[in-house]
């Protein structure tokens, strides 16, 4: 079963800053700005110029979806807490959209049916974070269950009969790759995200996977 629509979606987990609003299932609005350390000063302005060109208000939306992660710390905390005073000011639900599972749902409108592919993106200096799925005609489904794997060696686990996707170099043939988009998140809320809608608000944090230590320089 569907969630309602327009869905204002929200993406901050990585360099993107997205936001998108999905008013139907043919009419989307999205703005993307891809620079580094620019989601706090954006996010709300870009929230303000779709809904103005979209003719829409806060008040008419069904639900906000924003990307609970895994990603950056700090990207997504900006992300969630946007969604969170929006939604508190406007009484309106969230939906938190596992990243992982919108960039999946992103990929397979690319992909030929019956794939196998990888996401591998970035977690820090020493670590990826990697995810197996399928495409076939019954969906998307994952086959290895989100992980953390060292740098060197992610390209040990990666079979040759699978397509990797990336936001960092490998040295095995991948494609390079940006995102989730906010259009994606705003698709995965729409078509899988009735059971992930929810007005308590104190209890969503983003989801991490990796604990987050601070660096001391020597």
């Amino acid at each position: 079963m569907n969630t309602g629509l327009p869905i204002l979606g929200i993406e901050t987990s990585g360099e993107l800053c997205s936001v998108a609003l999905m008013v139907n299932d043919t009419t989307f609005y999205e703005i993307n700005i891809l620079e580094k350390h620019v989601h706090s000063r954006k996010i709300l302005n870009l929230i303000d110029i779709l809904l103005k060109e979209a003719g829409i208000e806060l008040t008419k939306l069904s639900h906000i979806a924003v990307s609970i992660g895994p990603g950056s710390f700090t990207g997504l905390r900006i992300g969630l807490t946007t969604a969170k005073g929006i939604g508190f000011g406007s009484n309106l639900p969230i939906v938190p959209v596992p990243t992982f599972n919108a960039m999946s749902l992103q990929i397979s409108d690319f992909v030929p049916a019956n794939s196998n592919f990888a996401i591998v993106k970035n977690a820090s200096m020493d670590d990826l974070y990697f995810a197996r799925f399928n495409y076939d005609e019954k969906g998307i489904r994952s086959i290895k269950e989100l992980s953390l794997v060292k740098k060197n060696e992610v390209e040990q686990i990666i079979t040759s009969q699978e397509l990797v996707f990336s936001d960092v170099d490998l040295n095995i043939p991948s494609k390079k790759v940006i995102g989730p988009d906010a259009y994606n998140i705003c698709r995965y809320s729409y078509f899988f995200g009735k059971d992930l809608l929810t007005f308590d608000y104190d209890y969503l944090e983003p989801f991490y996977l990796k604990q987050f230590l601070a660096r001391v320089k020597q």
